[in-house]
């Protein structure tokens, strides 16, 4: 008897809609899951306008971070990939690729899935190369990087104090 690996989950990708803002702020009420992201949910708002920026990323750019949905169409989180947000510090001018997921949805395979197709996508938009930056305390989401055969190249002190390690990919 052999033990295949387990198969990676099917994932679906959509450019967020104005409901992705209430379902973002739904499974983002987590404090484990806002941990590496200011340490507690963030308003409604934010998400409003963070799922509006992402429909302007995906008309102008063909990339965004688009709503994460398992199988079953339940909104899971969001991976894709944007500018950089940030005029003040970190790679500056880059396209950065990112995740954040429902602690429900952790250690089941969706981020490294949804982040593969993200890397797909990228390719297919022109990207010549991506970045990924995450948080020194943040196993999880350094291990998907390494799955994504991502290489840790600098490292940032962010405006809270934190650091950050910036990971880079060639597509």
């Amino acid at each position: 008897m052999s033990l295949a690996p387990p198969a990676a989950p099917l994932v679906h990708l959509r450019v967020p809609t104005d409901e992705d803002a209430l379902a973002w702020h739904r499974v983002f009420a987590d404090p484990e899951v806002m941990e590496f992201h200011g340490g507690r949910p963030a308003e409604l708002s934010v998400y409003e306008e963070l799922t509006a920026r992402q429909r302007r990323h995906d008309a102008e750019h063909g990339l965004c971070l688009w709503t994460l949905l398992d199988d079953a169409g339940e909104v899971l989180g969001f991976t894709g990939a944007q500018p950089w947000p940030h005029t003040s510090f970190g790679p500056v001018g880059e396209i950065e690729i990112g995740w954040r997921l429902a602690r429900a949805a952790w250690g089941r395979g969706y981020a490294t899935a949804a982040a593969r197709t993200t890397l797909e996508r990228a390719r297919v938009a022109g990207v010549p190369e991506v970045v990924a930056m995450v948080n020194s305390r943040n196993e999880r989401s350094m291990a998907v990087t390494r799955r994504l055969g991502m290489r840790q190249a600098e490292s940032y002190t962010t405006p809270s104090g934190a650091e950050a390690y910036c990971f880079r990919l060639t597509l």
